[in-house]
């Protein structure tokens, strides 16, 4: 595993995150652009913030940032291959997001991400999440964070709900087939990410070429 470092900061904001190749994202913005595009309610997430997040470790002193990357990148994985199942409501009955659904192949992320956490956890670093590990890209975000709906799909397109009668039918997108094709992904990056009124704005501090099989 090639390790590549770049600049840090003061004190920030972390996370660790799963890059994607460049095919599949040109995929994913061109049909988030097509499926979204008369959709006032939200706002899509940029090309550059498409990736899956393994850990967000909140804010930590700049002096720890050598040793969190050290940590986190010190157990080779990946790469990784992934195939994107679904397109999600979150929460399903007042979401504030989109989410495409990514199915773990032989659930090499999922066994990669629970390592990271137990490293950055004894560490004193890290306060893993209760709930599962679910590998996904937010790929749309509702602009208001209460939607006040008489329910909504948590499925690809299996409910609507009318937004009223000036607005677009809410309906939650088909996932094409092209964007169901497996893909490997083998890029791991510690992020700095910077809270800016227009949203945040994601910054790498290190990371991490994988050249082998987990």
């Amino acid at each position: 595993m090639a390790k590549e470092r770049l600049k840090s900061g003061p004190r920030l904001r972390l996370f660790v995150a799963l890059d994607l190749p460049d095919p599949f994202l040109d995929r994913v913005t061109g049909w988030q652009q097509e499926a979204f595009a008369d959709r006032g309610d939200l706002r899509l997430t940029s090309r550059f913030s498409l990736h899956v997040t393994l850990v967000f470790l909140g804010y930590q002193a700049e002096r720890d940032v050598e040793r969190i990357a050290e940590l986190a990148f010190s157990d080779d994985g990946g790469p990784f291959e992934l195939k994107a199942t679904d397109v999600i409501e979150v929460p399903p009955r007042r979401p504030r997001l989109y989410a495409l659904e990514l199915e773990d192949g032989k659930e090499a992320l999922g066994k990669w991400q629970a390592g990271l956490a137990e490293r950055l956890q004894g560490a004193g670093l890290y306060e893993p999440e209760k709930r599962p590990f679910w590998p996904h890209l937010t790929i749309a975000r509702f602009k208001q964070t209460e939607r006040h709906r008489t329910g909504g799909g948590a499925r690809g397109g299996s409910r609507h709900a009318q937004r009223g009668p000036a607005g677009p039918p809410d309906a939650t997108p088909e996932l094409p087939d092209e964007l169901q094709e497996a893909f490997k992904a083998s890029r791991l990056t510690l992020y700095k990410s910077e809270l800016r009124p227009q949203g945040a704005v994601y910054e790498p501090l290190a990371r991490v070429q994988a050249d082998g099989a987990t």
